[in-house]
């Protein structure tokens, strides 16, 4: 009996929860690379099992296909990834965590607040943001997207 050197894109899909399809398209993107076998099939890593989960996780928290693809770019391609190439991402990755949760407890605590958009509906707004001053920051609401509480400054 010979010995399977991977996992068919079934078994894989088994063990992560995820489509063939969505593996697929995931290949199709440069995310995972399966080799082929002689008859043409998928052939799969154990550790894809883990960049694919990392994949599904990193997707449901709100990172793009293209951060996640920045992410996966420093992992070795032909070998199981060590604790150490793990370690980097996860630094990279904790990062960009951070700053979503910073950017979820802003909106959190101010958005029943003048945000900056520009709206000036709210009696607030004329106190933070008179004469849609936040337009000078941008477009959006700045004071959510930048951490800024207030525009100062005379009109």
């Amino acid at each position: 009996m010979a010995v399977q050197k991977g996992l068919a894109i079934g078994d894989v899909a088994a063990r992560t929860g995820l489509s063939v399809s969505a593996i697929r398209f995931y290949e199709g993107r440069g995310l995972v690379h399966p080799e082929r076998s002689s008859g043409g099939q998928r052939v799969f890593l154990r550790s894809d099992i883990r960049r694919l989960s990392f994949i599904l996780i990193a997707q449901q928290i709100g990172l793009t296909i293209e951060e996640i693809a920045s992410l996966l770019s420093s992992l070795p391609e032909r070998r199981t990834p060590t604790k150490a190439d793990w370690g980097r991402i996860s630094k990279a990755f904790r990062t960009m965590l951070d700053e979503r949760i910073a950017l979820m407890e802003r909106t959190r605590d101010k958005l029943d607040g003048c945000i900056g958009c520009g709206c000036l509906s709210l009696k607030k707004c004329a106190l933070y943001n008179p004469e849609d001053r936040a337009r000078s920051l941008g477009t959006g609401p700045r004071f959510l997207l930048e951490n800024i509480s207030r525009v100062s400054g005379g009109a």
